[in-house]
């Protein structure tokens, strides 16, 4: 899995729950966090995010009599002064998307002459829906806002005096259209949303404008969301289970190349396609392949259009007499399995 990544698997009964823990301090310091992908609602350059090094709370019960114990950690770090005002940077953690989930995280506002401000993003769609939970220290206020086209919509607030150069503890709690939210154990936000709530999304660490903000390190458990392309990986591999390995890749939420979205190794997860699996796409060709004892077919993926959108790379073992056309002939029943259940490209991710 990437690096930095703390994966604990929790079994209840038949559901599994799961607990992510976004550790800084195993990532290289003055760099952006691997995993993480930089994004930017509004006009203006994107954050500048780094890993740097702060004093945080250690987390100990002071003792009694004493300050609050505090040592030297890594943090992430959002460090752009661009004052720009409808300018909001987002650092999207890649490797999952979530629906409910609780999160637990330290900020710190550390500067910003117009703005200082730090927040959680959830269920992000793309860098114009999804929405956000965020301190405001020049505001004095704690809110929830939608970003619903580019634009906000449906603002909570409750006031709250966030100073500058120190560290809280945020929580964060989404439940199907119910979300709530507390500041060093205190409970200010609790937000139903009347409308279709947003679907399962990206989760990451936002900013508005000139702030610069700090942030510690995130908790998060949360039942994993499985899209749909990953469901067809799994019943493909029940069906033949003789398959050495496979893999769907698409270029989505508008990127031009594309990567792997679901596979039989989780590691690979977002790892980008290479010239083959885009020639796939760009012209809906077959590709053919051996490597030691494996044979490899990639496949176009087509819609319910017959459109292109994404590409299927079969790994089966191979056997004397292996030929191209049989190859070919053995994984298409495969990923024509695959493409029933495909309506339109924005499937493979719900």
């Amino acid at each position: 899995m990437l690096r930095g990544l703390l994966i604990a698997l929790l079994l209840c009964g038949t559901v599994a729950a799961s607990e992510k823990v976004f550790d800084f301090s195993r990532f290289k310091l003055n760099e952006p966090p691997e995993g993480f992908r930089s994004v930017l609602t509004g006009s203006g350059k994107p954050g500048d995010w780094r890993i740097v090094l702060d004093r945080v709370p250690s987390g100990l019960p002071a003792l009694p009599g004493r300050p609050p114990a505090y040592a030297e950690q890594s943090v992430l770090a959002q460090l752009s002064r661009e004052r720009v005002d409808e300018r909001f940077p987002m650092l999207l953690f890649e490797g999952e998307t979530f629906d409910d989930f609780s999160l637990q995280t330290q900020f710190k506002l550390v500067g910003g002459v117009d703005e200082q401000m730090a927040g959680i993003a959830f269920r992000v769609q793309d860098e114009k829906n999804y929405y956000y939970i965020r301190a405001s220290g020049l505001g004095d206020t704690f809110s929830f806002f939608r970003v619903a086209n580019g634009q906000l919509a449906s603002p909570v607030s409750s006031k709250y005096t966030f100073e500058t150069n120190v560290w809280y503890n945020l929580k964060i709690e989404s439940r199907g259209n119910e979300f709530r939210a507390s500041i060093n154990g205190k409970e200010l936000l609790l937000v139903i949303i009347r409308e279709a709530p947003l679907p399962a999304g990206k989760l990451g660490f936002w900013t508005k404008s000139d702030s610069v903000s700090y942030f510690g390190q995130t908790r998060i458990h949360y039942t994993p969301h499985q899209i749909l392309a990953q469901q067809l990986i799994d019943e493909s591999l029940k069906k033949f289970p003789r398959l050495q390995g496979l893999k769907i890749f698409a270029a989505l939420g508008g990127r031009t190349d594309p990567e792997v979205i679901a596979g039989t190794n989780p590691a690979e997860i977002g790892r980008p396609g290479q010239a083959v699996e885009k020639d796939v796409i760009a012209r809906s060709a077959i590709y053919y392949g051996k490597e030691e004892d494996s044979v490899l077919v990639t496949m176009p993926l087509h819609d319910a259009n017959g459109e292109t959108v994404g590409a299927v790379k079969v790994i089966m073992k191979s056997f004397p007499g292996q030929t191209e056309k049989n190859a070919i002939a053995r994984a298409l029943p495969i990923v024509k399995g695959i493409e029933a259940r495909v309506q339109k490209a924005a499937d493979l991710v719900q």
